[in-house]
């Protein structure tokens, strides 16, 4: 009955191990991480995402890859985060400092960006659900869609300088998603 046992323990350690390396290692050479850092005066504001491609698929559709009206990881892999050292302005409605996990429910006309205080480890469970828990959001914004005649093949967040704003930026297939932000 020993020997069973750690033979049993000795396989649950290997699937283990290739299933950490599956998630951590292989999963992201199909989509890198990414690390934008957004910095202007005293503000400071990091965003942390994995960059899936295109690849040929329909991306924003009713039955794309990302489905419209549906809540999305913004990226692949892990749940994306974004932190900022000061409360920030989206249009009237304010983000305090801190660090969010950042959502995303895409649609044809506008998309809803939602920063939320749980940061789950993974974007989705093992079930294919995001792991997104709607009672813990801080904060939900609209922001228009914009089709672009050039296509992105690879998803792209962006934090830039536009005149006294900043906008939060998702960019990818033709889509460019713009919130503008100032900080307080």
């Amino acid at each position: 009955m020993k020997r069973f046992l750690i033979i049993v323990g000795v396989i649950v350690i290997l699937v283990g191990g290739v299933l950490f390396y599956y998630m951590t290692v292989y999963t992201k050479s199909f989509s890198p991480e990414a690390n934008v850092v957004f910095e202007n005066n005293d503000l400071k504001v990091l965003v942390f995402y994995n960059r899936p491609n295109k690849k040929g698929r329909v991306i924003f559709a009713k039955d794309g890859l990302v489905p419209f009206g549906k809540v999305w990881r913004t990226g692949a892999n892990e749940a994306s985060t974004f932190e900022t050292n000061k409360e920030l302005n989206f249009g009237g409605k304010l983000l305090p400092k801190g660090k969010y996990s950042l959502w995303t429910i895409p649609g044809e006309q506008t998309w809803k960006i939602v920063f939320n205080t749980d940061i789950p480890a993974w974007g989705v469970g093992f079930n294919g659900r995001v792991a997104h828990d709607a009672n813990k959001d801080a904060l939900v914004i609209e922001a228009p869609v914009v089709l672009q005649e050039k296509e992105f093949e690879q998803f792209t967040i962006s934090l830039e300088k536009a005149a006294e704003e900043m906008e939060l930026l998702f960019i990818w297939d033709k889509t460019l998603v713009a919130a503008p932000f100032t900080s307080n």
